[in-house]
């Protein structure tokens, strides 16, 4: 089994709707949405690593809050260990760089949206803890 690649994602959470992008037309999950985020670079911590992807890909800085859950997915090429953290969008405007789109979504809309592999037991704790609340 290959090694296991840590990549990070955030939940961004502004006015009751959370962001989601969608991925390239150049990306081998092209098309698919996804939380926003990216790989952790040789000497950084996950939170850096968000707050480094989040303005390189939306323009925008954000602060890392707590850890929200991880998701293990073995892809045909590579095995990911995602890990997601809620943020909180403190400055900039989205401009997106990387991505086909991107859309603030209720979180009880997230299953009308065709998620990446490894971001869908994300999408169902979010949706399982924002029904209980």
């Amino acid at each position: 089994m290959s090694e296991i690649k840590d990549v990070v994602a955030a939940i961004l959470i502004q006015d009751n709707k959370v962001l989601i992008a969608q991925r390239a037309n150049n990306d081998p999950l092209a098309g698919l949405w996804e939380f926003p985020g990216g790989k952790i670079e040789d000497r950084e911590s996950p939170e850096e690593s968000l707050i480094r992807e989040m303005k390189e890909e939306f323009c925008i800085t954000v602060e890392v809050r707590e850890f929200f859950e991880s998701s293990v997915f073995a892809y045909e090429d590579r095995t990911i260990r995602l890990l997601a953290y809620m943020c909180r969008w403190i400055g900039g405007e989205i401009l997106s760089t990387v991505h086909n789109d991107y859309l603030w979504v209720a979180v009880d809309d997230l299953d009308e949206y065709t998620f990446a592999p490894a971001d869908i037991s994300l999408v169902e704790k979010l949706m399982r803890e924002y029904q209980e609340s």
